[in-house]
């Protein structure tokens, strides 16, 4: 059984043509795969940014809060009931104090402005040193007197989130970051032991 040439020629343009269409499928199939993959990337780039920006607010947050039990003696130096002590973007706003020593007064002012450096990030920076790097986008800390009788105070740090979500029930930074739903706060309350 012989084909004639007519019909073999029929059948190889048949066949590239398929092959041509079994290519652009292919290559479609690829580019939607690659978007996939891409917008996969950009995804995890988001999360792993919310995730170090929570990190640094943590530690942050540990941090003062150290900071004010190691100074427990002039505490009510870092808030006082009524006004909130804030640090970071925004500058420092911080009560005038005359408790305890000028040493332990000093410790105050000098834990506030390392913890306001922190809060900028300037502590660290590009190697050119013109763009801070080391902290949380628009990270602002604030220090609240709870209860100045049994010494309990609430120390929060807010920043912005790349992604909205449910807004934060905490003051600290309400307003700074445009719709709330960026903001992100994290706190901790802190009591005073009283040493005898």
């Amino acid at each position: 059984m012989t084909m004639r040439p007519s019909t073999r020629l029929h059948r190889r343009a048949q066949q590239r043509g398929t092959t041509l269409i079994e290519i652009l499928i292919s290559v479609v199939i690829l580019l939607v795969a690659l978007l996939g993959a891409a917008g996969m990337m950009a995804r995890s780039n988001q999360s792993e940014m919310e995730s170090y920006q929570r990190e640094q607010a943590l530690t942050l947050l540990q941090d003062m809060t150290a900071r004010l039990n190691a100074n427990r003696q002039a505490a009510v130096c870092y808030a006082v009931a009524g006004a909130t002590t804030t640090a970071g973007n925004g500058g420092i706003s911080a009560p005038t104090c005359t408790t305890g020593t000028a040493a332990q007064q000093a410790t105050v002012a000098a834990d506030l402005a390392a913890w306001n450096t922190a809060l900028l990030g300037t502590a660290e920076s590009t190697a050119s040193g013109t763009i801070a790097v080391g902290a949380m986008i628009g990270a602002r800390g604030c220090i609240e007197a709870v209860d100045t009788t049994n010494q309990i105070y609430r120390i929060t740090v807010a920043w912005q989130g790349l992604v909205k979500t449910t807004a934060s029930s905490l003051p600290c930074g309400s307003g700074s970051f445009g719709n709330e739903a960026y903001r992100r706060a994290i706190s901790v309350q802190v009591r005073m032991g009283v040493l005898s």
